[in-house]
C-alpha cells in the first residue's frame, strides 16, 4: 500500500511540476487571480460580481451569433496567451519570486492537478456504473438531463450562464472564508433533524 502511495504522489509530484513549467509565464497573473479569488481584499467580491456582469451585459447588448462569439473567444485567448508572458512582468514589476509566491504558485499548480485527477476519476467512477448497474446508470443519467433541460427551459440562457459563472467565480472565496462548510452544517444539521422527528413519528 505504501509503494503504491509514493507512486502517486511522485506522479503528482511530476504533473505539478510540468504545469508549473508550463504556466510559468502566466505566474504573476496566477498570483493576482489568485488573491482576488480568495478575496483576499473585502472589496475583491465585489469586483468579480462586477466584471462578470459588466461582460455579460456586453454579451446582453451585442447579442452575436455562436461563430462569432466563438471566434472572438478564442482570438482574446491567443492574445493573452502570446502578450501576458511578455507584459506580465513589466506590470508586476520584478521577475524575482519570493519563498512565499514561489510555495503559493507551487499549491495552485498542485491544486489544479488534484481536481484534473478528480474530474477523471468521477468520469471512471460514472463509466464503472455504466458496466456494473447499467439500469441505475441509465435511470441517473436521464433523470439528470431532465431536470437540466426543464431548468434551461424556465431560465433565460445567458442569464443561466451569469449565474453559473458568478458561482464559480465567488466558490474559492466562498470556500476560502468557511461560508460553505458553515452553510453545509446547517444544512446537514436540518436533515438530521427532520429524519429524527421522522423516526420518532413512526415509533
Amino acid at each position: 500500500m505504501a509503494e503504491g502511495d509514493n507512486k502517486s504522489a511522485n506522479l503528482l509530484a511530476q504533473e505539478t511540476a510540468q504545469l508549473e513549467e508550463q504556466l510559468q509565464g502566466w505566474g504573476e497573473v496566477i498570483l493576482a487571480g489568485d488573491q482576488v479569488l480568495r478575496w483576499e481584499k473585502p472589496w475583491f467580491p465585489g469586483v468579480l460580481i462586477g466584471v462578470t456582469t459588466v461582460i455579460f451585459t456586453l454579451i446582453y447588448y451585442l447579442d452575436p451569433s455562436v461563430l462569432t462569439g466563438l471566434s472572438c473567444t478564442v482570438m482574446i485567448m491567443c492574445l493573452a496567451d502570446y502578450l501576458v508572458p511578455t507584459l506580465a512582468p513589466r506590470v508586476f514589476g520584478s521577475n524575482k519570486w519570493t519563498t512565499e509566491q514561489q510555495q503559493r504558485f507551487h499549491e495552485i499548480c498542485s491544486n489544479l492537478v488534484k481536481t484534473q485527477r478528480r474530474v477523471l476519476g468521477w468520469w471512471k467512477r460514472l463509466f464503472a456504473l455504466k458496466e456494473e448497474k447499467p439500469k441505475m446508470y441509465f435511470l441517473s443519467v436521464i433523470s439528470s438531463l431532465v431536470a437540466v433541460a426543464w431548468i434551461g427551459q424556465q431560465v433565460h440562457n445567458l442569464f443561466l450562464t451569469y449565474l453559473i459563472v458568478s458561482f464559480l467565480f465567488l466558490l474559492p472565496g466562498l470556500n476560502q472564508h468557511g461560508i460553505i462548510s458553515k452553510y453545509a452544517g446547517m444544512a446537514k444539521r436540518e436533515i438530521n433533524k427532520l429524519l429524527k422527528q421522522k423516526e420518532k413519528k413512526n415509533e
